[in-house]
């Protein structure tokens, strides 16, 4: 699974959306929960390629870091330091340029050999 986990990482951070969705699962979901909200919540492939397709041009680069690696049971925790630099201005303030730096932990699952839940966590 971490060598799974590691190529979608890899794809993740050179903005390479066509090398992350062939790592996943056609019936992948994947939610992001910030403060214990599910913030988004995608099911399947196609909704998973909007979903990245849409948010690649806010950065310019961005970096997802392991920092732990656990398993067991079929989930891999991970830890996860995050880092991305802004492409353009956005209505909330923040500015092309500005970083963003934060540390977080994600759970993966696999089936047939591909992710099959993608959750990310942040406070």
């Amino acid at each position: 699974m971490r060598a799974l986990i590691d190529r979608y990482l890899d794809a993740y951070n050179r903005l390479d959306v066509e090398g992350m969705l062939a790592t996943v699962h056609p019936q992948v979901v994947f939610e992001n929960v910030a403060g214990g909200a599910v913030t988004v919540r995608t099911e399947g492939i196609a909704e998973l390629r909007r979903l990245a397709e849409r948010t690649r041009p806010l950065f310019a680069r961005r970096r997802q870091t392991i920092t732990s690696y656990a398993e067991s049971n079929g989930v891999a925790r991970v830890g996860i330091a995050f880092e991305g630099v802004f492409a353009l201005d956005l209505p909330n303030g923040v500015r092309a340029g500005q970083v963003l730096a934060l540390d977080g932990r994600s759970e993966f699952r696999v089936r047939d050999g591909l992710l099959i839940h993608i959750a990310d966590y942040s406070d």
